[in-house]
């Protein structure tokens, strides 16, 4: 049986703008294929919530002990329960994407991309908190990211 995502999209902000459910499905696919390395489970599911920049604020000062709006924070799931894995849940800070999709000259569809890849990859366990493991999670980004037709968010 062929692997099944369900991604539920929650939106408490839509400005900036906002991609579609669809995109969002399209690049956690392409996320958890690129992540996953060749396991394969019958159904996932995914929750990502975009938020203003108040609700960021306060879930990374809560969370990360950061008093400021982030791009995206990851939260495990419950992982297996009834045959479906439940990743967990990416919250994703419109204004904060658009901010930096603008300063870091990329279109606002290549950074919604590179946050959605970059928030997965968090769930499905990588990390960049030691310079060994941002280089791995990294290399993955981009390596998914040009399978969906995006440059390295890097350069």
């Amino acid at each position: 049986m062929a692997a099944t995502l369900e991604v539920d999209v929650s939106f408490a902000a839509r400005r900036p703008w906002v991609p579609r459910r669809g995109q969002f499905q399209t690049w956690a696919e392409a996320a958890l294929e690129g992540g996953l390395a060749g396991a394969r489970l019958a159904s996932r599911v995914l929750s990502i919530r975009v938020v203003g920049a108040l609700t960021s604020r306060r879930l990374n000062s809560q969370y990360r002990h950061k008093d400021k709006p982030t791009n995206v924070l990851s939260f495990s799931g419950a992982g297996m329960a009834g045959g479906i894995h439940y990743l967990g849940e990416l919250v994703i800070c419109a204004p904060v994407v658009a901010r930096e999709a603008l300063k870091q000259h990329k279109t606002p569809t290549a950074h919604w991309a590179h946050l959605t890849v970059h928030g997965v990859l968090h769930l499905l366990g990588f990390d960049h908190e030691h310079d060994e493991e941002a280089v791995k999670m990294a290399a993955r980004e981009v390596q998914i990211l040009d399978r969906l037709g995006f440059s390295d968010p890097y350069l």
